[in-house]
């Protein structure tokens, strides 16, 4: 009886915080918040575990892991119930006073964050001092003897049961209205985005070269589509912006003309396409964090410019460019890089389409040559102008370096890692990337040989991956496959392996393979690791 109080009133209480929290603000609810203070806390090393344990379902074990510590949670709180009932309540309290706190930690939080973890604290610990204290009048079915006395007060356990269910009965109806008031209050960002219409580009990128995807099977292609792209950030809930009220502010040191832009405004300068290769620092050598898309936006350089900003180069006092998203996560880019002329963007399109929520809509930025958490704010709302020395950006202050501009990476995407093969002819084949110095070669070789030069798929210009082919003539026995890729600037990537923090993996990626015999098995003695 007390187990089952306890993880009955926990879903009480859960059901009625998340109803508040979409009554006002979705991200101030308990698991979103305490959530996101976890992110917050993790040391590197842990998160960067995780992102290589789960990839991008990180998040959903994190919310999982979230509902099982409560879960265990409740039933002990509901065991402790049954004999001290007053510690029970103050322990639900106290869960309640946590949740709170995390709700108010988060950027952008204000005092109302705080008000559904305690409102679902206080239905908590009336349900369980209802159950509770039903259940210790409880008498077995019939008026059995062992039970509690019958008369006045008590109940069955069938009573008790009943009780249990329209308890979960009337948790589920406010959970699903929480549910439906969350969708209402994103109807409006959802109606938005279905109604914008990309502005046709005043400068058009011209079409996908020739022989830039080469159509290797194995091989993903040269565009990566939206659904597939990678998706690496903290926000547990993503943030669903009404491009109808969405603004932009610029302003902070060396801002001569502040500016305060709606959509409609931003888009009425001139709109280019490009396309860009991004990669994320969490990336491992050989990961999957990499996605080319062709992106739609206003230069950002321009529009800097307008507002009166000049590059550090040029005598400007601001060194950083600090944009904040919706959900108040900052990243800090040099003002140098995105007014060099490269095609820094706010981008507005992805792929020929309006930004998905999750990458970003209605506006983001993209900055080819710069990993993603030094230039890729998503759901912008602000960019502020400061100094690397005034300033440290989120994953500045949790050890990652403040620039970080891309290193020269290989892949190779087939064969997978421990293919069996047949032996005779074998495509192997990847992409490689030297985001703003571009690609010149790549070569492979097999258990430590020679290196090999492999074919390079058609150029599409400095800022985007090029795929890469090498034919293999396979033969019996374990192999180690190779890659590595010279940069524009006939740099060739380092062999010497480093992990990602502080600023990007180095070294070369490396695929073991085997290769069955004609007769059909390994070599007689081959190594079958």
């Amino acid at each position: 009886m007390g187990a089952v109080s306890g993880i009955v009133a926990a879903v009480a209480g859960l059901a009625t915080a998340q109803l508040a929290a979409a009554a006002d603000r979705p991200e101030a609810a308990p698991v979103t918040a305490v959530g996101g203070a976890v992110v917050d806390l993790t040391p590197v090393a842990v998160r960067e575990w995780a992102i290589r344990l789960f990839g991008t379902s990180d998040k959903l074990v994190l919310g999982l892991g979230i509902l099982v510590v409560l879960a265990v949670v409740a039933v002990g709180t509901g065991l402790l119930a049954v004999r001290h009932l007053s510690a029970a309540i103050a322990v639900t309290g106290a869960f309640g006073l946590v949740g709170a706190l995390a709700a108010l930690s988060r950027p952008e939080a204000s005092w109302r964050d705080a008000l559904p973890s305690l409102v679902g604290a206080l239905v908590s610990a009336g349900v369980l001092y209802l159950l509770v204290t039903a259940g210790k009048r409880t008498r077995p079915a019939g008026g059995a003897s062992g039970g509690a006395p019958s008369g006045s007060g008590s109940m069955d356990r069938r009573g008790f049961g009943r009780l249990v269910v329209a308890v979960l009965a009337a948790s589920a109806g406010v959970g699903l209205g929480a549910r439906r008031l969350g969708a209402h209050g994103s109807a409006d960002a959802t109606a938005s985005r279905a109604r914008f219409l990309l502005p046709r580009p005043t400068v058009p990128a011209p079409p996908e070269p020739a022989g830039a995807d080469l159509r290797v099977p194995g091989l993903g292609p040269f565009l990566t589509p939206n659904q597939d792209f990678y998706r690496v950030d903290t926000a547990l809930v993503v943030p669903r912006v009404d491009a109808d009220t969405w603004q932009l502010r610029i302003h902070g040191e060396g801002v001569a003309r502040p500016l305060t832009l709606d959509l409609r405004e931003l888009l009425a300068r001139p709109v280019v396409e490009h396309d860009i290769t991004l990669t994320c620092v969490s990336n491992e050598v050989g990961g999957p964090y990499a996605g080319n898309a062709r992106w739609l936006g206003v230069r950002l350089g321009d529009l800097l410019r307008e507002a009166g900003v000049r590059p550090p180069s040029q005598g400007g006092p601001a060194d950083q460019l600090v944009a904040r998203s919706v959900d108040g996560m900052t990243i800090g880019t040099p003002v140098e890089a995105v007014m060099d002329g490269r095609a820094a963007l706010l981008a507005v399109g992805m792929n020929g389409r309006p930004l998905p929520f999750a990458h970003g809509f209605p506006v983001r930025m993209v900055v080819p040559g710069l990993y993603g958490y030094v230039s890729a704010c998503k759901w912008l709302t602000e960019l502020r102008l400061t100094t690397f020395a005034a300033y440290d950006a989120y994953w500045v202050r949790r050890s990652w370096a403040q620039q970080a501009q891309i290193k020269t990476q290989a892949r190779i995407d087939t064969p997978r890692p421990y293919a069996d093969l047949s032996p005779g002819p074998v495509a192997v084949a990847g992409v490689a990337w030297a985001q703003h110095r571009g690609i010149e070669r790549v070569e492979v070789r097999v258990d430590g040989a020679a290196w090999q030069e492999a074919r390079l798929g058609a150029s599409d210009g400095v800022d985007t991956w090029r795929q890469w082919v090498w034919p293999w003539e396979a033969t019996a026995g374990p192999h180690t496959l190779e890659v590595r890729a010279t940069d524009g600037t006939g740099a060739v990537q380092t062999g010497a392996r480093t992990g990602t923090v502080p600023d990007g993996a180095t070294g070369w990626h490396a695929v073991d393979v085997r290769v069955r015999a004609l007769g059909g098995g390994l070599p007689a003695g081959a190594d079958r690791q």
